[in-house]
């Protein structure tokens, strides 16, 4: 019961070797999945220092380009701001004429003075407009060089640059009365 045949110990071979062989091959398979997952993980790593290398994403210019636009937009539609500031200067007026006042003095300081501070706030808003369209334009320049600006950004900020132009524009005609100006009383 000691003793083996040769072929006994000739299959035992064969079975250690096979089990050492398959052994073998999990620990490279699984070597072999670690340095792979290792590979993937500094390929991350290498990706986001790239783009943290790369700069800003634009996500600022993309911003102010959009509000350059509604400023311009508003300025054109007028806002909440210069309802308000000319209802109040029309209430003001009125306060400050007297019932013996003259047409023309009711008309200027009822609605002259209200129409003009409308205009005054337009202009505003079309100014903001302008300043903003032309920061983000300009940005490039004082940025990361070599990396250009997205085209729909300067699309939109020129939009609010042009319509920051023409509310100014509409603002100053409207505010010195060559523009809608009161009817002669």
């Amino acid at each position: 019961m000691g003793t083996k045949t040769e072929d006994e110990t000739a299959e035992t071979a064969e079975t250690t070797e096979t089990t050492e062989t398959v052994a073998d091959t999990e620990a490279h398979d699984a070597s072999a999945e670690e340095a792979a997952e290792d590979a993937e993980a500094e390929a991350v790593e290498d990706s986001a220092d790239e783009k943290a290398e790369e700069g800003p994403s634009g996500v600022g210019q993309g911003a102010g380009a959009v509000v350059s636009a509604a400023l311009g937009l508003v300025s054109l539609t007028g806002g909440w701001i210069g309802t308000v500031a000319s209802a109040r200067e029309s209430l003001i007026g009125q306060l400050e004429t007297s019932s013996s006042s003259s047409v023309a003095t009711m008309v200027k300081e009822g609605y002259g003075d209200a129409w003009q501070a409308s205009a005054l706030w337009a202009g505003l808003f079309a100014l903001a407009a302008l300043i903003t369209g032309v920061v983000v334009l300009a940005r490039p320049a004082f940025g990361a060089p070599g990396r250009p600006q997205a085209p729909w950004i300067k699309s939109v900020s020129w939009a609010g640059l042009s319509l920051g132009v023409i509310g100014l524009l509409l603002a100053v005609l409207k505010y010195t009365d060559v523009l809608l100006g009161l009817p002669a009383a």
